[in-house]
């Protein structure tokens, strides 16, 4: 099986091409292909597919490396996008691209970065999975702040839908062991129906923050596309920051703009980078079965 090993601000991705002969693979060859020892290593495996969607140009899918399916990547949309014009399986530069949770149109820029339409945020509990009766809740300028109870630490988190789920909690320094301390805790918190992305923002200034990210089936990552929107969307609507904000997360920076009107989409702007190309005889990849 041929792939191509990129990455965006350090998130990275085993990329595949299903268009030509259409493939399935199981959950235990997913989990083998991104092992960092025993496959090739990524973040996320994403494969390309045959829309069958009028004025679609391609299917996006996208796998954790817990081997499981998830509804949304935006560091992997802008990869996508690359990905099939360096294939030659298109010389558009916007591409529309249909997902689990709706279409999204990555644009290659004249500067080599990619911009992707990632579709306009929500904010209901029912768009994240939040299940959980009697949760204490604060108003903070038009954001509803939920108190959750992870690792021992009263979080209060904002939450945002970007197509997947996302908690975002405001803490002073993201270097701190706090972090990663509640970080794993709190994605797996019972009271998100099907976990939750959570993210850990410091404002620098109004047009700046850092940011860590423990997303769902892979742990914390260098980079999260949709974390860093569901980020900045949450510190506009706590009137924190303005519409336009540089986010610095530990693989590297990437650009977030949402003009604050709910029905409008959000903006994610960053690199795109080919690491190396291959090939890989998935049964030659044998994962331990040891349970200690």
């Amino acid at each position: 099986m041929r792939f191509t090993k990129m990455q965006g601000a350090g998130n990275d991705f085993v990329m595949l091409d299903a268009t030509q002969e259409p493939f399935m693979l199981t959950s235990q060859q997913i989990r083998a292909l991104c092992d960092r020892r025993y496959g090739v290593g990524c973040d996320q495996l994403l494969v390309v597919e045959k829309s069958e969607l009028p004025d679609i140009d391609f299917k996006y899918r996208i796998f954790n490396c817990s081997g499981g399916e998830v509804e949304m990547c935006g560091n992997g949309a802008r990869c996508f996008a690359v990905f099939v014009r360096e294939l030659g399986l298109t010389d558009k530069k916007m591409i529309a691209c249909e997902t689990v949770k709706g279409i999204i149109r990555p644009h290659i820029e004249d500067d080599g970065t990619v911009t992707v339409d990632m579709g306009r945020p929500r904010f209901e509990a029912d768009d994240v999975g939040l299940v959980g009766e009697g949760v204490e809740t604060q108003i903070e300028g038009e954001a509803t702040l939920y108190k959750i109870t992870a690792a021992g630490v009263d979080n209060w988190v904002s939450i945002v839908s970007m197509g997947n789920p996302h908690a975002v909690r405001l803490v002073k320094d993201v270097a701190t062991d706090l972090v990663g301390a509640v970080g794993s805790t709190l994605q797996e918190m019972p009271v998100f129906e099907h976990q939750v992305n959570a993210g850990f923002m410091q404002v620098i200034s109004r047009k700046e923050v850092n940011l860590r990210v423990y997303e769902r089936g892979a742990g914390e990552t260098l980079a999260c596309g949709s974390g860093a929107c569901a980020a900045v969307v949450s510190g506009i609507r706590r009137g924190l920051l303005d519409n336009d904000v540089l986010v610095h997360m530990r693989g590297g920076d990437i650009r977030v703009r949402w003009s604050g009107q709910a029905q409008d989409s959000v903006y994610l702007s960053g690199p795109a980078v080919t690491v190396f190309t291959g090939e890989i005889e998935l049964d030659r990849i044998v994962l331990p079965t040891a349970g200690f």
